[in-house]
């Protein structure tokens, strides 16, 4: 007989949904380091893109932590440190090789523009999304010995906040003692926090219905 988590998942026997959106998740990673190159325009607030994939994670981890419970969810959130550093070196040792002279040249620019931030950079998101994450699951986890079957609520309180602390660390590791701090930091936690609410409790509910689905076949 397998050993068995108290939420009730088997460790000898992997779920269908959990085996299905720990690949997505795992996946996802990496993707919020490369597009957080890029700074959206969302009505008068300014984002960096990888808030959707970033978001995207702490939406599934919370529905793992729904679906599995919080022991399963916070290994999750452990795994993903390997596709990250994995992405990071990978990202360093193709920066160090040779450039064809002749790669299209816009590209050639922008390449180590786009893939190679600071190492402080690099430093505050590994930090940050360990951190941040982790609270998600854990304010989720906790949310719902108080607040019961309300998923949504739970998703956004707990998204918003988590957003608040990923803000702090990420801005202040990143940039403290280079450029002004207060200003942005305030202006990506509205941004943060409004998408919270409108995407998080969305992502949420459809991972839970379709792993749900995805457990019930025979």
């Amino acid at each position: 007989m397998t050993e068995q988590t108290k939420s009730g998942t088997s460790l000898g026997v992997i779920p269908r949904s959990l085996f299905v959106f720990a690949i997505f998740y795992g996946g996802m990673v990496p993707l919020g380091g490369f597009l957080g190159a890029k700074q959206v325009a969302i009505g008068p607030l300014a984002v960096e893109a990888g808030i959707f994939p970033f978001l995207t994670l702490i939406a599934v981890s919370s529905a793992i932590a729904e679906l599995h419970g919080r022991e399963i969810a916070d290994r999750l959130v452990r795994f993903g440190f390997v596709p990250l550093f994995i992405a990071i070196g990978l990202s360093y040792f193709v920066l160090q090789l040779p450039t064809d002279a002749g790669m299209y040249e816009p590209a050639k620019e922008a390449f180590p523009i786009i893939v190679g931030q600071s190492g402080r950079m690099m430093a505050a998101g590994i930090l940050a999304y360990g951190v941040s994450v982790s609270l998600n699951v854990w304010l989720f986890a906790r949310l719902k010995g108080t607040s019961g079957r309300f998923l949504a609520i739970r998703g956004f309180i707990a998204a918003a906040l988590s957003q608040i602390v990923d803000t702090l660390i990420f801005i202040t590791v990143s940039f403290y003692g280079v450029r002004p701090i207060a200003d942005l930091m305030m202006g990506q936690m509205i941004a943060k926090i409004v998408l919270s609410a409108v995407m998080v409790p969305l992502v949420i509910a459809l991972v839970v219905r379709i792993g749900r689905k995805l457990d019930a076949v025979a």
